[in-house]
């Protein structure tokens, strides 16, 4: 007999390549305006001020190349290729010289925004939650084991219907993936199964019912999604 009133959710997962194994996912961290030029874009400094998190719910997750439908209450539905890191090991107050050794692995990921909501919450002053956290929000590639891979520098890029929308590098992260792993770790106590999406390069834009995304990170892999 269970002990739960309702049957619990099902546990969010992401494909492992080469794997049929899952990587069971708990929470899913953002980094905001980690790249200088996309910082520009959004009418901000591109100092290196410390870096500010958002998050989005585990269920967000849209994975195996599946659409991904348009959300409701947005005329403005924007497109943010990413790196996203997983950890495999639970750390409080990290070191910057130890972070890469809590980090599972890597995959190629969309932050789905609602360009529009995100917009009138920053004027108002209210949370962005609405804006980022929404269903299917989260289209993700299948996971890379950490070792072997680096993350210090290799192209992004994200195509919308055979168009090259985002191009930068990974060198040109604001906070590099160990900073940012170490900094969050103060923040709150890291676990296995979290995600941290970095943060995304300029060329952020509108897309439409129809268009195709296809993403990649070199060395780590792709993210494909239709909108639908």
């Amino acid at each position: 007999m269970s002990d739960y009133v309702i049957a619990p959710p099902v546990i969010a997962a992401l494909p492992i390549q080469g794997s049929s194994q899952m990587f069971p996912v708990r929470r899913i961290f953002c980094v905001g305006r980690n790249y200088a030029e996309h910082a520009i874009e959004m009418g901000s400094d591109p100092t290196r001020e410390p870096p500010f998190y958002f998050a989005k719910p585990a269920d967000a997750l849209v994975v195996n190349d599946a659409d991904m439908p348009y959300p409701p209450m947005t005329q403005q539905l924007h497109h943010e290729m990413e790196l996203v890191v997983a950890i495999g090991s639970a750390g409080a107050d990290i070191p910057v010289e130890g972070a890469m050794g809590h980090v599972w692995g890597y995959c190629a990921g969309l932050d789905m925004t609602r360009r529009d909501l995100q917009n009138e919450a920053k004027k108002t002053g209210r949370p962005w939650d609405m804006g980022k956290g929404f269903d299917h929000s989260a289209p993700m590639g299948a996971l890379v084991p950490a070792r072997g891979v680096d993350v210090s520098r290799g192209r992004i890029e994200l195509t919308v219907n055979g168009k090259v929308v985002q191009s930068s590098d990974l060198s040109k992260l604001i906070w590099s993936v160990p900073e940012v792993v170490s900094n969050l770790s103060h923040l709150v106590r890291l676990a296995p199964g979290d995600l941290i999406m970095t943060g995304t390069p300029e060329g952020v834009a509108a897309v439409q019912r129809g268009d195709l995304l296809e993403g990649m990170v070199e060395g780590v892999g792709g993210v494909r999604t239709r909108i639908v």
